[in-house]
């Protein structure tokens, strides 16, 4: 039997909902808070805000976070100016990162310089094992001086250590938009890549590739389950393969308060299938959050999750 981590941060206005927060769930659809629904870890370099997690446990038995570094709290009215362009040109360009041997216990806050001063602010990384390599290929998206700091593309580097990192290079463009929010999966020995289309359309869309770099091809079918969908309502895909060896796709919704965004889940029996169904009725979670990713964990780090309490003094 497993259970399911949600990694995630809330979008508040003030600098807590800009941290790291868990919740749990013994079936990836009813899910609970973590330490009373409080952060579990606080960033305070960089920006001192992080937002768009993943998480992954590596070869090695390691659980890694990566994080965006950034504070819409802090920065957004004075670092940069009420602008998210300039967030886009000129914000970090590293990304945060922690690493745990049991989930409970995490080092102290690193900064991971992937970006040089071609590169934007660093989004949304992701995390997938590349099996072919024995290494690790770590995407994100991110503006380029090379389109003068226009549409965003999406990035990736490699490493074996998350100490020793490869230069960045392209992983996936759209020619008649850009495209962030990145999320990753194996399946049968081909990936699929979720993104976030800023235009044409401005919904999520999944690419096949038989190679983890690429090229990847668009799946039509996937297309036509996202129709129903608003444009320009819905981001930060993360998925994960339930216990009946179903795909469970959550989109971030945020056509509503702050307080109340939070994810919509969608089941397929298969990636390949790109035939996603909606499946609200079966899902809850405690309190309104924001962009993350879930990992499968056994039910003993379930329980030990569970029993999980930090106090202000502690981060």
């Amino acid at each position: 039997m497993q259970a399911y981590l949600f990694v995630h941060f809330k979008e508040k206005r003030t600098p807590d909902g800009e941290q790291v927060y868990f919740g749990l769930s013994k079936d990836g659809f009813m899910w609970e808070e973590v330490n009373n629904g409080n952060p579990v870890l606080w960033s305070y370099y960089g920006d001192k805000g992080v937002r768009d997690f993943t998480i992954i446990r590596t070869e090695e038995g390691k659980f890694v976070i990566l994080a965006t570094d950034l504070s819409l709290s802090y920065g957004m009215l004075n670092k940069y100016q009420h602008s998210w362009d300039e967030i886009g040109r000129n914000g970090s360009k590293c990304l945060v990162m922690w690493e745990s041997d049991d989930l409970i216990h995490w080092s102290e806050q690193r900064m991971i310089k992937l970006g040089d001063e071609d590169f934007g602010c660093l989004w949304a990384p992701d995390i997938i094992y590349d099996k072919k390599n024995d290494d690790y290929v770590i995407h994100w998206s991110s503006s380029h001086r090379s389109n003068h700091f226009g549409e965003k593309g999406i990035y990736y580097s490699r490493t074996k250590d998350f100490k020793d990192f490869t230069n960045a290079e392209v992983l996936y463009r759209k020619d008649d938009s850009g495209v962030i929010d990145s999320a990753m999966y194996e399946e049968d020995g081909k990936y699929y890549l979720f993104v976030k289309s800023e235009k044409n359309p401005a919904r999520i869309i999944l690419l096949e590739s038989e190679n983890i770099t690429g090229p990847f091809e668009r799946i039509d079918e996937f297309d036509q389950s996202m129709e129903s969908l608003q444009e320009g309502l819905y981001e930060a895909p993360t998925a994960v393969k339930l216990e009946d060896g179903k795909w469970c796709l959550f989109l971030d919704f945020y056509g509503c308060a702050a307080e109340e965004q939070g994810y919509v889940p969608f089941v397929a029996d298969h990636l390949s299938s790109g035939k996603f169904v909606r499946s609200d009725q079966s899902f809850t979670f405690p309190y309104g959050f924001k962009h993350g990713t879930i990992l499968t964990i056994t039910i003993e780090e379930y329980e030990r999750l569970m029993g999980y309490k930090k106090v202000a003094s502690e981060y």
